[in-house]
């Protein structure tokens, strides 16, 4: 492949259309399966603080390490792994091409998904602190600037250069496959797996610090969310659509510290 041709759209012609759809199809339906889960697990916490947003409007949350982190990784699988399609074709492509067989493409995909189940360790640190504030944090200034200061970070950081890195990385499949999967066997698949995760991790976490302003489990952000993460990494214009997120992420963010009670609207978001 002409490195020209080495985009998201050029790692369906490496492989037939029977594999292609059954590689995109295994995905998205396991995806599906876990936004339904996610949805269920959405609705079951609706009174609980879940972001900065609901504090003073809901009940603390008493979530455990092993259920938010079960949360978590289903929440990552709902959102990330249509995402990454192009990715996971380009591996299968070059696995095959070793005599390698799909194992080791699961071993990639679960690469991918230890990354961001371990940064859930960091958002259930972080849950555990500000779900328990009261109604004396909701009243006071600083719980405010926090969450328009995050919401203006997180629009902010689509335009440092290693968000531009992280994108371009994950936009040139073939080549992350080349540099970072050279060797046989399913270690160094699950290896490239961690490193492509970590790659996707510098793309995207900025943006997902928004969960934590308007609530971990708001489905309407959650979909936002996907949707920008699958354009940004699967668009040629993705880098404009990134743009255009980090412009209005600040604007948001500047309006929530002008203006206190549209935090707790964006919050409400079923």
């Amino acid at each position: 492949m002409k490195p020209d041709k080495d985009t998201p759209r050029g790692a369906f012609d490496l492989l037939s259309w029977r594999v292609n759809t059954v590689v995109v199809v295994t995905l998205v339906a396991v995806s599906f399966v876990a936004a339904i889960s996610s949805t269920e697990q959405a609705n079951s916490m609706r009174g609980m603080v879940m972001g900065l947003g609901q504090i003073g409007y809901r009940d603390p949350g008493n979530m455990g390490a092993v259920a938010f982190l079960a949360m978590w990784l289903t929440m990552m699988a709902a959102m990330m792994l249509p995402t990454i399609a192009p990715m996971v074709l380009a591996h299968h492509a070059v696995a095959h091409r070793r005599l390698e067989g799909a194992l080791s493409t699961l071993a990639f995909v679960a690469g991918y998904l230890l990354v961001w189940s371990a940064i859930g360790l960091v958002v259930f640190a972080a849950y555990s602190v500000y779900s328990q504030w009261g109604d004396e944090a909701a009243r006071s200034h600083w719980l405010l600037t926090l969450a328009g200061e995050t919401l203006v970070f997180a629009g902010a950081y689509q335009f440092i250069r290693w968000k531009r890195v992280c994108a371009e990385m994950c936009r040139s499949p073939l080549a992350f496959v080349y540099i970072y999967d050279s060797r046989r066997g399913m270690r160094n698949a699950l290896r490239a797996g961690t490193i492509y995760g970590a790659y996707c991790l510098g793309c995207c976490w900025a943006a997902m610090t928004v969960l934590v302003v308007v609530g971990l489990m708001s489905l309407v952000w959650m979909t936002i969310l996907s949707v920008l993460f699958f354009l940004e990494k699967n668009w040629k214009h993705g880098g404009a659509v990134a743009k255009i997120a980090g412009i209005g992420l600040m604007v948001l963010g500047v309006a929530v510290l002008a203006y206190p009670p549209l935090l707790t609207g964006i919050s409400n978001l079923s």
